[in-house]
């Protein structure tokens, strides 16, 4: 009787442990974890083990159990193939969804939009808001670091070479390695058949770039890109001076009115002061403004002037664009933003002589 009570209490012993280690495993396997608000980051790096990878989770509370974590990734073939990153774990996810992320690589990444026509201390500041690098840290590289002096860009650096475009970086991205990337998606573009129209052109990258930032800033209409590149092929031909606002207001820091008044100021980059391109792009075109100063309208304005909506009044004389410029005024556009807004320059003055019978 005392036998059968043994093996019965040993039988009962044996069940419960059995349901202990089952739960035990379901719990440690297969139980999702809790959600967390924030999610939590765990930053895997290259060459770290198994072991160093399921202990940083566990510490992290993605995993309940490394050595669970360890095994599973190792039963199931996965254990090899785990991937760097900067992972996000939001929980309420079980050992083999969190093993399988590592292994598909679904590492976290911050993305950041770069518009066109932005110039780099813009850029830099974007950068900063994504919470990638500190703005000075990104702007002092792009302007004289090591990789802008190793591709040739200085003095001036990388300012029309940042390609606008829509960027993932992972959130330890170094400064140069998205430098890197940003340089590396503009000369992507640099295809053969470009650098042949810029040879067909007699024109450097830089001065391509150049050209193109001032149609990006001056043209906010789509269609009106090639002309205005147009115009100031023209005037570069005649060796009339651009005079662009945007030129002038090149890093001009101030109010709205001191901008204005930029115009009025001797800079390198004011071309209403020299015949000529400034020394190099005020802006980081995007590739609808790049093919506009590849590709000129053939036209024969020489001015043009921009209305409150954003499109121009082109003209092809002083005269003409003189009575444009009085009409936005009229309109109540307020100061007119155009290529040669100003009035008393005796090259200008010619130009208009021949147009006066029209």
């Amino acid at each position: 009787m005392l036998k059968r009570a043994l093996k019965s209490i040993l039988a009962s012993a044996v069940i419960v442990s059995l349901l202990m280690t089952a739960g035990s495993f379901y719990y440690l396997w297969l139980a999702p974890t809790p959600a967390f608000n924030p999610p939590r980051v765990v930053s895997i790096k290259k060459g770290d083990t198994v072991r160093t990878i399921t202990e940083r989770l566990q510490d992290a509370g993605v995993v309940r159990s490394a050595f669970i974590a360890r095994v599973y990734a190792r039963l199931s073939g996965q254990a090899a193939r785990l991937q760097p990153g900067d992972y996000a774990f939001k929980g309420d996810e079980r050992v083999p969804d969190i093993i399988r992320h590592l292994a598909n690589g679904d590492f976290m990444v911050v993305t950041v939009t770069i518009p066109e026509g932005l110039t780099v201390y813009q850029i830099a500041g974007r950068i900063e808001q994504a919470g990638l690098a500190c703005a000075i840290d990104f702007e002092r590289a792009a302007r004289d670091g090591p990789l802008v002096r190793a591709l040739g860009l200085a003095p001036l650096g990388a300012e029309g070479y940042l390609f606008p475009a829509t960027y993932s970086f992972p959130p330890s991205a170094r400064v140069g390695t998205i430098l890197a990337t940003m340089l590396e998606r503009f000369f992507e573009i640099l295809t053969p058949r470009v650098e042949e129209r810029m040879f067909k052109l007699g024109l450097t990258e830089q001065e391509l770039l150049t050209l193109a930032s001032i149609v990006e800033k001056e043209a906010k209409l789509a269609q009106e890109r090639s002309l205005i590149a147009g115009v100031l092929y023209n005037r570069l031909r005649l060796n009339m001076p651009l005079q662009s606002d945007p030129t002038a207001q090149y890093n001009y820091e101030g109010s709205s009115d001191s901008a204005l008044q930029a115009v009025h100021t001797p800079s390198a980059f004011n071309t209403y002061d020299f015949v000529g391109l400034p020394p190099g792009p005020i802006a980081n075109p995007g590739l609808a403004s790049i093919m506009a100063a590849l590709y000129p309208a053939q036209t024969d304005y020489l001015y043009f002037v921009a209305r409150d909506d954003g499109s121009h009044i082109f003209s092809r004389s002083l005269a003409k664009h003189n009575r444009a410029v009085a009409l936005v005024r009229k309109r109540g556009a307020g100061p007119a933003r155009s290529a040669a807004t100003v009035l008393a320059r005796p090259a200008e003055q010619d130009s208009d002589a021949s147009d006066r019978s029209n």
